[in-house]
């Protein structure tokens, strides 16, 4: 990331991601005053009105201007029930993912106090690792098909695909990321007891890495244990890699252990290259228009596009005044809290010092 001012592509997107992501801009906004944080916000309407109304998703030239032009791109949620094939949010959020080969989906599991975790007697600490998700191979390559659609002999493949390219990148992201911040344990969660072959090239390829790093842990689970074992023992997780699918299922795991989904951030992240953060929620076409939505998420996503930007002073002020307006009770009502969307996003960026 090179230049001065950085440039962030802002993609608010359908239903309530238009409320949550100007929430987020709004804090982006106030950085600039407290901490001289440079950005210039250029804002894209690539959603379902403008499919509705053009017939475009993402639009020609789009991925190539991204990375040319932008350090960075916000991004809201996608979905709308006047398109329910969902074929704009596939072509714009997957496009952008599989486009400019985001390889990282990079989610925190932070939580940010006691009382909105729902296991009982956990502190702070005992719920604060990061899942390395494999984001652009596996069982979401759109791969298969049907033979004999629509009869009682009906078949449907879906198949997962695994390179080795595509496997040691995640697993050796997971190593750096864990052995930069001080981090002390890996842990590989696969299903290799059934999936013999995908599951084979991830076990040779995550020995191979970790005998890289000799200082960290390495461990491995099986998913379903890895499931488990984040109710029964969330404080033995520091860094998780999986694959695709199962990462998928974990970090949604790992959400409702820190709070719920209005306050799960995330990054879709190439190292070095232009990457994308988005609150994972969805658009919640029965929230939208109430400003009833928790902007938390998408704040907490501003705030790790800013520290893959390097500014983690600023990403920290941000994630301490959000934990601020836990704790005070100023949150909107999924959290405890009577705030509006507006009102929770005024509190965070009043919180900002």
């Amino acid at each position: 990331m090179t230049r001065e001012l950085q440039r962030i592509a802002v993609v608010p997107g359908d239903g309530i991601g238009t409320e949550v992501i100007e929430e987020a801009v709004g804090v982006l906004e106030r950085l600039s005053e407290t901490h001289g944080v440079r950005l210039e916000l250029k804002h894209f309407d690539w959603g379902a009105e403008k499919f509705l109304a053009d017939g475009v998703t993402l639009p020609e030239g789009a991925l190539e201007m991204l990375s040319a032009e932008f350090d960075a791109i916000l991004a809201g949620a996608f979905g709308d029930p006047r398109v329910p094939s969902n074929r704009h949010a596939e072509d714009i959020l997957l496009g952008m993912r599989r486009g400019l080969d985001l390889y990282i989906n990079l989610r925190p599991v932070r939580l940010l106090h006691e009382r909105l975790t729902p296991l009982r007697d956990r502190a702070v600490g005992d719920v604060d690792f990061v899942v390395f998700r494999e984001n652009t191979e596996g069982a979401y390559s759109g791969a298969g098909g049907f033979l004999k659609r629509g009869t009682p002999d009906e078949i449907a493949t879906q198949e997962e695909f695994n390179t080795r390219k595509g496997v040691e990148r995640i697993v050796v992201a997971a190593f750096e990321y864990a052995r930069a911040r001080g981090r002390r344990r890996v842990t590989m969660a696969d299903k290799s007891n059934v999936q013999r072959f995908g599951g084979d090239l991830w076990q040779r390829v995550f020995r191979e890495v970790a005998a890289r790093y000799p200082e960290l842990e390495a461990n491995h689970q099986y998913v379903d244990a890895t499931a488990m074992f984040m109710v029964l023992d969330p404080a033995q997780y520091d860094v998780v890699v999986t694959n695709n699918l199962f990462g998928d299922i974990l970090t949604d795991l790992g959400a409702a252990l820190q709070g719920g989904l209005g306050l799960a951030a995330s990054g879709n992240i190439h190292p070095g290259r232009v990457s994308l953060f988005e609150p994972v929620h969805g658009s919640a076409p029965p929230l939208a228009g109430r400003r009833e939505a928790n902007p938390a998420g998408a704040i907490l996503s501003a705030a790790l596009m800013l520290e893959y930007l390097g500014h983690a002073e600023a990403a920290q002020a941000v994630e301490d005044a959000v934990r601020e307006c836990i704790a005070a009770g100023e949150t909107t009502r999924d959290l405890g809290g009577a705030l509006s969307t507006t009102e929770a996003g005024e509190k965070i960026k009043g919180r900002i010092r």
